[in-house]
């Protein structure tokens, strides 16, 4: 076999590979045990939750870990409603989502787009400083995000980005992987 015909095999079978792993993660069960699962909401985050504007998120009815980080929102202290969907692209497309910034489900909250396992003092951040911008993308599922967490702890290092108007994003806050 040629040495490009081998790459190409690799290729393929990293990126399948990574499907594969991403189709698991969303596969779990959002009432199976997780880091935030059993926490109640603290009387601190149902104040907040009367102050907080509602959130809104599209996402499969078929993903584990969508339904993991709506938990993760709710237990910040935001009201969330769920909108199942089997059409996230054309969503994705109408909000502004960045082609290549996607990841399994994407929110709305006051005005502001926000794609994927974002945690939630990131979305509390952008809502305080309200900059001039679409919203926040963390692009794929990063191992350890909110609903993505791993039972030995471990994260993978990520990038929160702000998408400006224009569409073009900058990092608005990195997360140092550990394991």
């Amino acid at each position: 076999m040629s040495r490009r015909g081998s790459k190409s095999h690799i290729a393929w079978g990293l990126a399948s590979l990574a499907a594969l792993m991403m189709s698991t993660a969303c596969a779990r069960d959002p009432d199976a045990t997780s880091a935030t699962a059993g926490a109640q909401p603290t009387a601190t985050s149902t104040a907040m939750a009367d102050t907080t504007p509602a959130m809104v998120v599209h996402k499969s009815p078929s993903c584990g870990c969508c339904g993991l980080w709506v938990e993760h929102m709710q237990h910040a202290g935001f009201k969330v409603e769920v909108r199942d969907t089997d059409d996230l692209a054309s969503i994705k497309a109408a909000l502004g989502v960045p082609y290549g910034k996607g990841s399994c489900h994407t929110a709305e909250i006051d005005g502001y787009v926000i794609e994927g396992h974002v945690p939630a003092e990131d979305v509390r951040r952008l809502l305080a400083e309200r900059p001039q911008a679409r919203g926040l993308v963390l692009p794929g599922m990063p191992l350890g995000s909110p609903g993505m967490e791993m039972p030995d702890g471990r994260v993978q290092p990520y990038t929160v980005e702000l998408v400006a108007a224009d569409g073009s994003t900058s990092a608005f806050r990195r997360v140092e992987g550990h394991h």
